[in-house]
Formats: C-alpha cells, sequence, structure tokens
C-alpha cells in the first residue's frame, strides 16, 4: 500500500485517528517491570496488546531509546516488531542534515527499521530531504507549525512574500509531495486556529497533530479545526502515563477508549 492507502486502512480498521506516542522514559515504567530482561519493551509491548484495537498508529521518540544505548535500540527494535503489520508507524526522529548525511537516516528508518513514516526538520531545504522521498510506501511528516512555546521564534516570521515561514513551509511540502504523495505535515493540537488555516491550504496532505492533553491541545477543536482532512491525533502521557501501577495496560485502554470514543 502507499503511504496514504496505509494511513487510511489503519483508520478504517481501527474507526480511530488516535496516534499513541511511545515516549517510553525507564524513569516512567512502573516500578515492578524493572526486573523485567528490558523493562521499556516489556512496557510498550503491555501497551500495544492494549490497545492495537483502538490505535491507528504508533510514533515512538527516537530519544527515549537512543538515551539507553544498546538496550534502548533492542526495546526500539522489540516494539516495532510487536506493532500489527496493519497498524501504521511512525519513527519520530526530527532528522534534517546534507544529502549524504539523509541518505544513512533514510536507510536506518525506512530499511533498516521499516518504519511506515518519519518525522523530518525541513529547514536545510529540498537537497536534504529528497533521500525520504522515493518511495511511495514510506512517508515524511515534514515539521511546520509545532506545539511547543518557542515556535515562535522562527516560524511565525514573515517573509518577503508576505507569508509566514510556516506557511511557506507547507506550500514547499505540497510540492514535494505531487510526485509520490507521500508527505505529510506536523501541525501542534495548541494552535487549532492556525491548523484550520493550515487544512484550507492543504487539503490533500495528512497531519500529525501532537500536543493534545498534557501540552494543552484541545480535541474537540482540533476535531473541528481538520474537518475531513486525514490526521493522526497523537497522544502520549494522557495514554501511557495513566497509571504507574500493575493496572498501568488497563488504565492506559481506558484513557484510549475515552479519546477514541469521543473521536467518533
Amino acid at each position: 500500500m502507499t503511504f496514504i492507502e496505509k494511513i487510511k486502512s489503519a483508520q478504517a480498521k481501527t474507526n480511530s485517528k488516535l496516534c499513541i506516542g511511545l515516549d517510553t522514559a525507564l524513569a516512567n515504567v512502573p516500578e515492578f517491570l524493572h526486573g523485567e530482561s528490558n523493562p521499556v519493551l516489556a512496557f510498550n509491548k503491555a501497551i500495544i496488546d492494549a490497545t492495537k484495537d483502538l490505535a491507528c498508529a504508533y510514533k515512538p521518540n527516537l530519544a527515549y531509546y537512543e538515551a539507553y544505548g544498546a538496550k534502548g535500540i533492542e526495546a526500539l527494535e522489540g516494539t516495532l516488531t510487536h506493532i500489527p503489520s496493519d497498524i501504521f508507524t511512525i519513527a519520530d526522529v526530527k532528522r534534517g542534515d546534507i544529502g549524504a548525511t539523509s541518505d544513512q537516516y533514510a536507510l536506518a528508518y525506512q530499511e533498516l527499521y521499516p518504519f511506515d513514516s518519519v518525522t523530518i526538520s525541513p529547514y536545510m531545504g529540498s537537497d536534504s530531504v529528497q533521500s525520504f522521498l522515493g518511495r511511495e510506501d514510506r512517508g515524511v511528516f515534514f515539521l511546520g507549525l509545532t506545539s511547543n512555546q518557542g515556535a515562535k521564534d522562527f516560524q511565525y516570521l514573515e517573509l518577503q512574500n508576505g507569508k509566514k515561514l510556516y506557511e511557506e513551509v507547507t506550500d514547499k511540502v505540497r510540492e514535494w509531495s505531487k510526485a509520490k504523495k507521500n508527505c505529510g505535515l506536523v501541525v501542534g493540537a495548541t494552535k487549532a486556529s492556525e491548523l484550520k488555516a493550515l487544512r484550507e491550504r492543504a487539503p490533500e496532505l495528512p497531519f500529525l497533530v501532537p500536543g493534545i492533553g498534557a501540552q494543552g491541545g484541545s480535541l474537540r477543536d482540533v476535531l473541528e479545526a481538520n474537518g475531513n482532512g486525514i490526521a493522526l491525533i497523537n497522544v502520549s502521557r494522557a495514554v501511557c502515563g495513566a497509571s504507574k501501577g500493575k493496572d498501568f495496560a488497563e488504565a492506559a485502554r481506558a484513557a484510549a477508549e475515552k479519546l477514541v470514543e469521543e473521536m467518533r
């Protein structure tokens, strides 16, 4: 399936737009799992088993795995293997470098670890992203308008052509996506009014929307702003951190069910 087809298929299967962010820091893994040979992997497997009929996508953030060295990479590999093949996967790597280096990143996160998509910073321009755009079955979510406070430092700058920088990025991502329709945009949930305008500007692009819950984004506002566009709504702490006790998986499922019900 193509990038777009796999997103649509996973969403149809689960009747859900929920993407669960597997930002699994060892410090947040329940204490009783610390006796496992790989506590992070044990935690992730339990979360996936509890929510795989509710989540259309899973998004491991690579920082939480790279920080633990070989054990972290082992957890990443095991997590990716454990995710059902008909559920969409996102490697949240936020890479962005010159062409030769990007070749290696693309090899890593499209081939060695066969994620369906990656997150990429577009700010070094077209030659830094082409390595990721060669396959119809692998997609890229480019950082467009992010949910953090520091987004205002650069993303809202007005250019000589009258556009905001994030609007120029959106238009460029649309250009990059024309050939294989394998591009999407990261748009923060805390920017609902801008999200609505970006949805009108780029109706065909899938949006990856982080920032619901702990960061203050409103699920209702995001759904209304997105309209009928394709969106993966990412939630991390509100699901994976619902409990630190032995009932963590059950609590995660309950939190996911509540979110999915509200989406439906």
